[in-house]
């Protein structure tokens, strides 16, 4: 059995190394990085990434990230590039190449045809005066000082190096495409990720005879009774052209009872609140989420630009959604 120290510490060394391997990043942000980001943002075709081995899972990687965050792009094997795959390439493309030597012959045997198509190539290497460098139109330095791997030989600080470069692009280019999150979502519908950002509080809301509403002047019994058989802890308060007027909650009567005001016959508008927490069906449910958050509250009146009561919407509509 090895000691749990021994372990730590072997772990810690590797953490300790990829962490120094990715502040010295900062200084390939540099003119070259910019340069680099124009020239994507001009291009009119697709931007291709593409690497060898550990440098290839890096670029698919990358090129997974472009896509998602408003840069259209996808990964090309170099090896499958030089027998036919070539042709998914066009003259308005971009080609990334990723190798931390700089010596990939793959990708240096597919950069004359990408010269004489005069397709825009960017490497991004760990050797700025390797043959890849040396022919590339801009290259971004991924050079770290040394491997997390003890023999200094497997990929390890390189590669999490160059994802994080790949990842400063990527995010860069959405910052400057003025990428929003709506955008984001047209390309995530899937998923818990699709529904907080796609689904409105118009989507979620209760509508019609489950929304809980009473007149002014209805008795606190017949009151209670409606948030009864609505379960959403709360009633609205509405005239007759369901303008609101106020609410009363679960907490409001709690507070009736610790003063001593409870009689069933009360009206209700002698004890509803006049203030509460309101949305328009428009509005992103993820947003709702923070603001019920914000406000401590379980429940959302939604209503139109006349204060007319057009839904409500509770937590756990939004749990049933998954969006939280």
């Amino acid at each position: 059995m090895h000691k749990s120290s021994t372990i730590k510490n072997f772990a810690l060394d590797v953490i300790n190394t990829e962490v120094a391997a990715v502040s010295a990043m900062e200084k390939s942000i540099n003119e070259d990085f910019c340069r680099a980001c124009e020239l994507i943002l001009a291009t009119k075709g697709r931007i291709i990434v593409t690497g060898m081995g550990k440098s290839g899972h890096i670029a698919n990687k990358i090129a997974a990230t472009l896509a998602s965050t408003g840069t259209p792009a996808f990964f090309v094997h170099p090896g499958e590039a030089s027998h036919g795959d070539l042709g998914m390439i066009t003259r308005e493309d971009l080609v990334i190449g990723i190798s931390n030597s700089g010596e990939s012959n793959e990708i240096i045997a597919i950069l004359p045809m990408l010269k004489r198509m005069s397709i825009p190539f960017i490497s991004m290497t760990g050797k700025p005066s390797s043959k890849m460098a040396s022919i590339a139109d801009i290259n971004l330095n991924t050079a770290v000082e040394k491997e997390a791997c003890p023999h200094n030989l497997a990929p390890t600080s390189s590669t999490t190096a160059t994802l994080v470069l790949g990842d400063a692009l990527a995010i860069t280019l959405l910052q400057l495409r003025g990428f929003s999150a709506n955008d984001f979502a047209l390309s995530h519908p899937g998923g818990s990720l699709g529904k907080r950002l796609l689904l409105s509080v118009g989507d979620l809301m209760r509508q019609g005879k489950d929304i809980p509403k009473v007149s002014a002047d209805t008795p606190l019994n017949d009151a209670l009774l409606e948030m009864s058989s609505k379960g959403l802890g709360m009633t609205t308060i509405v005239d007759a052209d369901d303008h609101i007027l106020g609410i009363y909650t679960d907490g409001d009567l709690r507070r009736s009872i610790e003063k001593g005001m409870i009689d069933g016959t009360t009206s209700i508008k002698q004890l509803m609140q006049n203030e509460y927490k309101s949305t328009n069906a428009n509005m992103l449910a993820a947003e709702a989420v923070s603001l019920m958050e914000k406000n401590q509250i379980t429940c959302l009146l939604v209503k139109d630009e006349h204060n007319t009561l057009t839904g409500a919407l509770h937590m756990h509509d939004l749990l049933r959604a998954g969006v939280i």
